[in-house]
């Protein structure tokens, strides 16, 4: 009798059992690693939202850095400042004394801060704000002091708050155009500056009291003189930058 063969008949050869056992692990297998991809994708989004928070927690951190901690003294420092000045009177030689310590802590830790947010890559956008705030806060604190002591004209503190006043609202009104460098002239200035209102802090006689007059003379002239400065540059950073952007429309008009 002639047979007929197991595949005509309905029946599963070996090989048909194992292509189909093949192709139904193969199935499997693409169906597990089809599954596997959505927790290594949520594992791989996980990673990067903890990546993201570590890295605002870091840039929070650097907040707390010697540059910022300086300046943070110096603001602290200012209403310590007029209470030692204004102790007892506000005439004691020796509450003075205290006084122009502080101020002088002051003044040597604007001198640090800066450079050391520079050097070592330590700038924040508290640094920023608080450093100018710091600055302007203590000398401002010396000068009205000294002034409602009778020390001081009025319009000598008027001239020097009124620069420096003037001379941050005009940073803020032309920095669409650019920033205004600081210049060696206005760097004498604020030593000069430092250096009068500590001479006057302190309780001096004799021809010390005279060198002081002359020291805080020198002082409003750079105020002055550097105060128009930062006006001529603030006019021709002004006109440099409108100028930049009519060119800029014209190219891209044409």
């Amino acid at each position: 009798m002639t047979g007929v063969p197991a595949s005509a008949a309905g029946g599963s050869s070996p090989a048909g059992a194992a292509g189909k056992a093949s192709a139904v692990g193969s199935s499997k297998a693409a169906g597990s690693k089809a599954g596997g991809a959505e927790p290594g994708v949520a594992g791989g989004a996980k990673s990067a939202r903890g990546g993201k928070i570590a890295a605002a927690a870091v840039n929070q951190a650097s907040v707390w850095n010697i540059a910022n901690l300086l300046t943070m003294l110096r603001l602290v420092l200012v209403p310590a400042f007029v209470a030692l000045m204004l102790a007892d009177g506000g005439y004691d030689p020796a509450w003075r004394s205290l006084a122009w310590a502080a101020f002088a802590i002051a003044m040597i830790t604007d001198l640090f801060d800066g450079h050391l947010a520079r050097t070592y890559d330590l700038v924040t956008d508290f640094g920023k704000i608080a450093d100018p705030i710091a600055d302007k806060a203590i000398m401002g604190a010396a000068l009205i002091c000294l002034s409602a002591l009778g020390d001081l004209p009025w319009w000598v503190t008027g001239v020097i708050l009124g620069r420096e006043l003037g001379v941050t609202l005009l940073r803020f009104i032309v920095i669409r155009y650019g920033v205004i460098p600081a210049s060696r002239g206005g760097k004498l200035k604020t030593l000069t500056q430092g250096v009068a209102v500590g001479m006057y802090i302190l309780a001096l006689t004799g021809w010390l009291a005279t060198l002081r007059w002359w020291v805080m003379a020198a002082a409003v002239v750079l105020t002055v003189a550097t105060g128009l400065d930062y006006v001529r540059q603030a006019i021709v950073l002004r006109r440099q930058g409108i100028a930049e952007r009519e060119a800029a429309l014209e190219e891209t008009e044409a």
